[in-house]
């Protein structure tokens, strides 16, 4: 943005300078002189406009592009949010099934354990 801000300076600034040169060395009279001037700071001024609406269009659509990406990316972050949540919720899921089946296990575990302990106490 301050590219175009500094070419437009430029460009009003050498315009200035070159219609200031033409005037001082043109043989015409003051009207025309004046006509010339006039003329100029018109074509200077349109041309300046057009830089400056040119400016802003390409600044607009640098923001707009800007503002597309930063969507693209909300939703990238929400997808792998989302999958992330998922895997996590999987996980806890079978750790849960292996904590479950381990206690089962365990429990069997005991009480043969237990059965075992009796049957060991009624033969003696």
């Amino acid at each position: 943005m301050s590219n175009s801000r500094d070419f437009v300076k430029g460009m009003i600034i050498g315009g200035l300078i070159g219609a200031a040169v033409g005037i001082l060395f043109a043989p015409k009279s003051g009207k025309e002189t004046r006509e010339d001037i006039s003329r100029k700071t018109q074509d200077l001024l349109s041309r300046a406009k057009e830089e400056y609406e040119s400016a802003v269009e390409k600044s607009k659509k640098a923001y707009e592009a800007a503002v597309e990406k930063m969507k693209e990316f909300q939703a990238m972050a929400r997808t792998k949010a989302s999958d992330a949540g998922q895997k996590v919720d999987d996980l806890a899921e079978k750790s849960m099934e292996t904590i479950d089946e381990t206690r089962g296990r365990l429990k069997k575990a005991i009480d043969a354990g237990i059965e075992a302990f009796k049957e060991e106490k009624e033969k003696a």
